[in-house]
């Protein structure tokens, strides 16, 4: 078992494991539409199949809102 943190909270997972992985197992609501940073970097897209976890790493899903002021 590997420790990373997830938004924030210690999280155990298996390793190896990739972003897409992590977003199914934490059942990650619209994976559609959230960005995924790990350890402060945005990860492309296109690379979360391919983007490996590490022990240690930070993540954090997010989503961007849009609204505005007048």
């Amino acid at each position: 078992m590997a420790v990373i943190i997830v938004n924030g909270e210690k999280q155990e997972i298996n390793l190896p494991i990739t972003v897409s992985e992590l977003i199914k197992q934490n059942n990650v609501a619209q994976p559609e539409l959230v960005s995924v940073q790990v350890n402060e970097e945005f990860v492309d897209r296109n690379n979360f199949d391919t983007t490996e976890i590490k022990e240690g790493d930070s993540v954090d899903f997010l989503y961007f809102m849009g609204g505005g002021s007048r």
